[in-house]
């Protein structure tokens, strides 16, 4: 009887231990498969009709269909499939826009053109862009925009670190002190922000450097440090520099551009 326990406990114990590792080795899923099928939400944003995320919506509100059957979520698709959106064909092949903009102080960075004054509307491209992340309102600068939805998610994740850089006026003269703590970090949204590289340019003008992107993140720590941004400026995203870019215009970012963008994002 002893014995009998003693086994039905090890086999338990074993039946633990094989469905933790289960969980721990499961793999992720696969965009492209060896038979050349890709995810359907995938081929969607090679099309730049929709990113990745939307073309899931899409696909779950039952407005998309592949060789005319409704289409269902984690479905592969090859590229000579027939794909349509509410009944319309997407083009299989769309020529990938990679635009660098010089935002100006009230443009809203966003795709909503019901709201006034947004980044679509104002910059007047004739195929369909969307930013790349947003730039606040009362700020101005660079901010990328593109049709490739395959590129924003490896550009904009956190853990990637990648760099952006501000230039900023404050209110007051700055301090060695503060310059100290904010290269430190500060206290803010219930966090300390990440140490960053931090240059005072002028009286009242400083240049940081920052790995993360929390909201509003350089006014709040201006402010929790007693000074009040006045001016706020992106100058740079990773290798992306606004340069001598007019304010309120947009180029068409290089082939070297991109080549090395491609290689910081490993995409």
């Amino acid at each position: 009887m002893r014995n009998a326990q003693k086994q039905k406990k090890r086999r338990s114990t074993a039946g633990n231990k094989r469905f933790k590792k289960s969980r721990q080795a499961a793999p992720q899923p696969k965009q492209v498969r060896p038979d050349g099928t890709i995810r359907l939400n995938k081929a969607i944003a090679q099309s730049g009709v929709a990113s990745r995320r939307e073309a899931d919506a899409l696909i779950a509100d039952g407005r998309v269909a592949v060789n005319g059957v409704l289409a269902e979520m984690g479905s592969f698709v090859l590229p000579t499939d027939d794909i349509t959106i509410d009944g319309r064909a997407i083009r299989k092949k769309i020529k990938r826009i990679y635009m660098a903009f010089n935002k100006p102080v009230g443009v809203e960075c966003t795709t909503d053109r019901r709201v006034k004054d947004n980044i679509i509307d104002f910059i007047g491209y004739p195929e369909r862009i969307f930013p790349i992340g947003r730039l606040d309102k009362d700020s101005e600068g660079l901010i990328l925009l593109t049709n490739d939805g395959d590129i924003v998610n490896p550009i904009l994740r956190a853990d990637n670190a990648h760099q952006k850089e501000y230039i900023v006026t404050v209110n007051k003269p700055i301090t060695d002190q503060f310059i100290a703590q904010m290269s430190a970090g500060v206290a803010i949204l219930d966090t300390v922000t990440l140490p960053c590289k931090v240059t005072k340019i002028g009286t009242n003008r400083f240049n940081i450097v920052l790995v993360q992107g929390l909201n509003r993140q350089i006014r709040r720590m201006a402010e929790a440090l007693g000074y009040r941004v006045t001016a706020l400026k992106r100058v740079r995203i990773m290798n992306i520099r606004l340069a001598k870019l007019k304010l309120g215009t947009y180029r068409i970012l290089s082939k070297g551009e991109m080549a090395q963008l491609m290689q910081i994002i490993d995409a």
